[in-house]
């Protein structure tokens, strides 16, 4: 079914993608309202995901989740709160993303005078952003009552990404949406705050949390399966490992992308290589710690 551009990937369960950024919101109808997933990059830009809500269903927007704090997912937030919206939404996330949703964050710091270095379209998005902070945090899981006997399960199912992925299931569709965790429109994102030797755990914990027919919704990109997401876990994984023999090697960073042999180009591992040095001599120093 498709409905102003919502294609229903179950039951009461829609999806669009947006530009910019190819992000995709899913829209979640319950009995008592509807719960928004991921609210893109501005006030402006979730005003259009809420005309797009009411022109589906005449329910109330009553829950928010974003699935990480990544700026094409959660900073359109404020448009779901008073006095934008009346009664307000509840906003859900994990507990890192508060601290991740101000100005004074460095990743934000450094986001912005990239932002702002790209034109005016994005100097006038930065100037509209209201950072609305998470009204409700997951650490580990909760599940949200939508009415009717529907119910979301948020899971955090560990690092990847980001250190504060959530994962939402829809049960009664065989739906779930994984955020950044899984991309479909492009290889996975590393980025400067990503857990590249963490994130293959991540992914087997939420396979094996999700039935054998799932329909499986990225952050960006069209719906997948299981498949392709055990697909996904492997090239991280060799990813990681090759990471792993790199540092073992000694071989230094600056030397890493175009002396390993990666699944993937070397321009698509971002800052894979990067962090996974910084885990590795992190550990190695706490491992020193111990051993005095």
């Amino acid at each position: 079914m498709r409905t102003q551009d919502w294609h229903e990937v179950g039951r009461d369960v829609f999806r669009r993608r947006f530009d910019p950024c190819d992000v995709t919101v899913t829209a979640i109808l319950g009995a008592d309202g509807v719960a928004v997933v991921d609210t893109r990059c501005s006030p402006a830009e979730a005003r259009e995901v809420k005309d797009l809500v009411r022109r589906l269903t005449p329910l109330p927007i009553r829950w928010v989740v974003n699935t990480h704090a990544h700026f094409d997912h959660s900073w359109g937030n404020a448009e779901f709160v008073a006095p934008r919206l009346d009664p307000p939404a509840r906003i859900w996330a994990h507990e890192t993303v508060p601290a991740r949703l101000t100005w004074d964050d460095p990743g934000v710091t450094e986001l912005r005078a990239l932002m702002a270095a790209e034109g005016p379209e994005w100097a006038d998005t930065l100037a509209e952003v209201e950072f609305a902070h998470p009204t409700d945090l997951v650490r580990h899981a909760a599940d949200l009552d939508l009415g009717g006997g529907r119910m979301l399960e948020l899971r955090h199912h560990g690092r990847g990404h980001t250190d504060g992925d959530l994962w939402i299931r829809v049960p009664d569709a065989g739906v779930v949406l994984a955020g950044d965790q899984v991309e479909q429109s492009g290889p996975p994102a590393f980025g400067p705050d990503s857990f590249p030797l963490d994130w293959p755990a991540a992914l087997a914990r939420a396979l094996a949390w999700m039935g054998p027919d799932t329909v499986i919704v990225p952050g960006h990109g069209e719906p997948v399966d299981r498949q392709f997401v055990e697909n996904q876990r492997s090239v991280i994984e060799t990813i990681g490992h090759e990471a792993v023999r790199l540092h073992t090697a000694e071989v230094p960073i600056a030397q890493a992308a175009g002396t390993g042999t990666w699944p993937v180009a070397a321009d698509e591992l971002g800052n894979a290589v990067e962090r996974s040095y910084a885990a590795l001599a992190q550990a190695a120093a706490e491992a020193g710690i111990f051993a005095e």
